[in-house]
């Protein structure tokens, strides 16, 4: 019966990635009628005449993007003057109008700074004739790396690398990390959308971001920060990152917090009076989609949240106690059951070994199990990236439930030491209990699925 019970899982899964992916998004919302080109959400409408620009341009970033880019081609077809994207390694489709760059994720590369200075170069092609379509979705912001430079400082690659290795390291979270990514970039913050100016730009939006902040995602390359540098600042000290950031990193950031370098553009900005930023898709669309197939199996479904955050220990234990009270008093949900959460939570790194949150928390799920030490027979879990790839792995998540854990046990493998070295990805590998789905194209966070029996 357990082995049907993965299957059903990884279903489950599936179905929740398959509702987001880009191209069945776009085919519900966005519509071409003669030549003019529809957007139709569940909260906005837009029109764009097309006959009104002399060329149309379409820019991006983002693991969903090449598949964004590819409805949009067959959508617009020779209407497309040019364009460029930057996708995360592997994340590509076949292009016809449409230049891809594959760039450096989580961490940028040099190709990270090739794209990001070439897009920028793009976007001041534009004028008052020109319509910009910016395909923006979760990883931009490293695959966009425009290293800040004025006439007495500039940052170099390795900079900002060092920059991000640190904050993923540090357990901050994605909004605290992508508030410094703003302020030490030459594009991010809403920079790209005063580049740009004076085109009108459309800018269709996937979220990755936990109550999908548009000023988060990709880190907000065409949205008013309200972030400061004073708040950057701040971050660093939280984490006590100070002495560990480049020196350059944190002359930016002391001198931009004393008003000496020009902030992010703010509200009011009249950049901002020429942009339009449509959000296409959530992790809440993928949750729905996940409950409906579990109802199609015969579970009982309860959505917990597309808002869960936090360290991957804490979640794993919550998810646990839930489907332990399932289990023996049939709180929340009768059995069988299947309760479903999404979000994004945090690991703070200790070792040196290979994974990923949704690994993480698989393992601290079996690690729940195992202190426990009754119970949980009939209780199994999935946590995965909806991008299908967690963590700089080949994996997009792991399986956990009892039956695991006493697999891993008869294959001698120790569990506290695996998580002393944030290696879940090898403690999975050996027991062959990781999902693996190849990349998926698309990236709404993360989903947790848990199944009672």
């Amino acid at each position: 019966m357990s082995k049907n019970v993965y299957e059903e899982l990884e279903n489950i899964f599936r179905a929740g990635v398959a509702r987001v992916d880009p191209a069945l998004i776009f085919k519900k919302h966005v519509f071409l009628e003669q030549n003019k080109l529809l957007i139709k959400t569940e909260t906005v409408s837009e029109k764009y005449d097309l006959d009104k620009y002399n060329s149309i341009i379409v820019l991006g970033a983002g693991k969903a993007t090449a598949k964004m880019a590819l409805a949009l081609e067959k959508l617009m077809g020779s209407r497309i003057t040019k364009g460029l994207i930057s996708v995360k390694r592997g994340h590509t489709e076949k292009l016809e109008r449409i230049k891809i760059i594959e760039a450096g994720h989580p961490v940028p590369n040099t190709e990270s700074v090739r794209a990001a200075r070439e897009i920028a170069s793009l976007s001041r092609e534009g004028d008052e004739k020109t319509l910009f379509i910016n395909l923006i979705s979760g990883g931009g912001s490293a695959l966009l790396s425009y290293p800040y430079e004025d006439s007495s400082l500039k940052l170099s690659l390795e900079d900002k690398q060092k920059t991000t290795e640190l904050l993923l390291a540090s357990g901050a979270s994605i909004q605290e990390i992508n508030c410094i990514r703003k302020h030490i970039s030459g594009i991010k913050g809403g920079r790209l959308a005063e580049m740009m100016f004076p085109a009108d730009s459309l800018n269709l939006i996937l979220s990755d971001v936990v109550g999908d902040r548009l000023d988060s995602i990709a880190s907000g390359l065409t949205v008013t920060d309200e972030s400061a540098f004073v708040d950057a600042v701040a971050i660093v000290e939280k984490y006590g990152l100070k002495a560990e950031l480049p020196g350059k990193v944190m002359e930016l950031l002391t001198r931009g917090s004393a008003g000496n370098i020009p902030e992010t553009p703010k509200k009011g900005d009249s950049a901002f009076k020429k942009v339009r930023n449509i959000l296409i898709g959530t992790n809440l669309t993928a949750l729905l989609a996940a409950g409906e197939k579990a109802l199609s199996l015969g579970y009982n479904v309860k959505l917990l949240s597309s808002r869960i955050i936090g360290d991957v220990k804490d979640a794993a234990l919550m998810f646990l106690g839930i489907g332990q009270d399932i289990e023996i008093h049939n709180l929340l949900a009768e059995k069988p059951a299947c309760i479903i959460g999404g979000g994004e939570t945090t690991v703070i790194l200790k070792g040196k070994g290979l994974g990923g949150r949704n690994q993480e928390m698989a393992l601290h799920f079996l690690e729940g199990i195992y202190e426990s030490g009754t119970g949980s027979e009939s209780i199994y879990f999935l946590s995965a990236g909806t991008d299908g790839n967690d963590g700089p792995t080949d994996a997009a998540g792991a399986f956990a439930s009892l039956e695991i854990l006493r697999e891993a046990e008869n294959s001698g493998l120790d569990l506290d030491e695996y998580l002393e070295n944030n290696d879940s990805y090898h403690f999975f590998e050996k027991i062959k209990r990781l999902l693996k789905t190849g990349a998926t194209n698309t990236n709404v966070c993360d989903l947790q699925i848990m199944i009672v029996k």
